[in-house]
């Protein structure tokens, strides 16, 4: 079968692997649609995402949906020709944390795509790949695959406004504008947000985020005076969410939220330590707090996308085949052109 394999940074081809193996609790599933993260852009870009850097080929992916073509002996919980939004997220299931609920602490995780952990744990952008059965969400065929595939990314923003407190009423603002970014915005005025504003450097997704239905948009590269302005009078937002990891756009969010908010960490900083104003934490009692991936907000995600309680079409930005792997990583990194794009065979 064909996967998109990363070596190493650049170093992106459509190589041919061989057809995974299946366990009985597992299926194998044919790939129908999967959207390029922020992490494979890293991967490609830098061969590393964070502290996480690559040490041997790994197949890409892991905002995915497809079809079930294979049943392991033991599954009875999906049929054949099962449509499913697939979680990339394959907790031990045992730990301390799985069993409290945190299973995306799980001391022994295995994501797709991930270099976190040696031998890598391959993604699923690949022709067929196989998961356990528990981590397949079935969906009404009519749902188009790719946005089946937006449940992970969307998950991600779930968790982190669950990580911001309760926002119902509260004012929210964004740094980053990316496809997490937009998700949160969304997520945001899904749990009630009542002002919601969004900082980039660029404009055409500050474009976008106006037209998903953000309060406010703020070039912070073109006109930092907008944001600046709410830093009178110790803060104006009740939560601010980073998801750009940019250790400046961290450290402008201290400045612009009240004593008692909250500041949420998404974005995965470069190696290293990120400054951080331990002072101002102190005299304004602000809290700051991590959100990494998800744990249960993932069939929340799929509820929403299945029901069209919310709307994803404005970070949907196109389709392209694998054939044109390389275009659609240049592309997707092009943010003066895409937020989020899809790939299919």
């Amino acid at each position: 079968m064909k996967a998109a394999v990363i070596h190493a940074a650049r170093d992106l081809r459509l190589d041919e692997c061989p057809e995974p193996e299946m366990a009985a609790n597992e299926v194998l599933v044919s790939f129908r649609a999967g959207g390029i993260c922020g992490s494979d852009l890293s991967y490609y870009g830098k061969g590393r995402v964070g502290d996480f850097a690559l040490r041997q080929p790994m197949v890409l992916g892991h905002e995915i949906s497809g079809e079930v073509i294979k049943l392991g002996s033991s599954v009875s919980t999906l049929a054949l020709g099962d449509h499913v939004a697939v979680n990339p997220s394959r907790p031990c299931l045992e730990c301390d944390y799985c069993r409290a609920g945190r299973s995306n602490l799980c001391r022994n995780m295995r994501f797709f795509g991930s270099a976190a952990i040696y031998p890598h744990v391959q993604g699923a952008f690949s022709e067929t790949f196989v998961c356990r059965a528990d981590q397949c969400v079935s969906v009404p065929r009519d749902i188009p695959f790719r946005r089946v595939a937006m449940a992970e990314p969307l998950s991600v923003a779930i968790h982190g406004v669950r990580r911001a407190g309760e926002l119902a009423g509260k004012r929210v603002l964004i740094a980053g504008a990316g496809p997490i970014g937009m998700l949160l915005a969304i997520a945001a005025r899904r749990v009630g947000a009542s002002f919601i504003a969004i900082t980039d450097i660029v404009d055409a997704p500050l474009e976008l985020a106006r037209a998903a239905g953000v309060d406010e948009t703020i070039n912070v590269a073109t006109a930092p005076e907008q944001l600046a302005r709410y830093e009178k009078d110790k803060g104006f937002f009740d939560a601010a969410l980073e998801a750009t990891g940019v250790p400046q756009a961290l450290a402008s969010l201290f400045k612009v939220v009240r004593p008692g908010g909250r500041v949420v960490q998404l974005g995965m900083m470069p190696p290293g330590d990120v400054p951080v104003p331990a002072n101002m934490l102190m005299a304004r009692e602000i809290d700051f707090v991590g959100a990494f991936r998800f744990s249960g907000e993932f069939a929340t995600a799929v509820d929403w996308l299945v029901r069209g309680l919310i709307d994803v079409e404005p970070v949907m930005s196109a389709d392209l085949p694998m054939s044109r792997l390389d275009e659609a990583f240049q592309l997707a990194a092009d943010r003066s052109r895409a937020i989020k794009v899809h790939l299919h065979f």
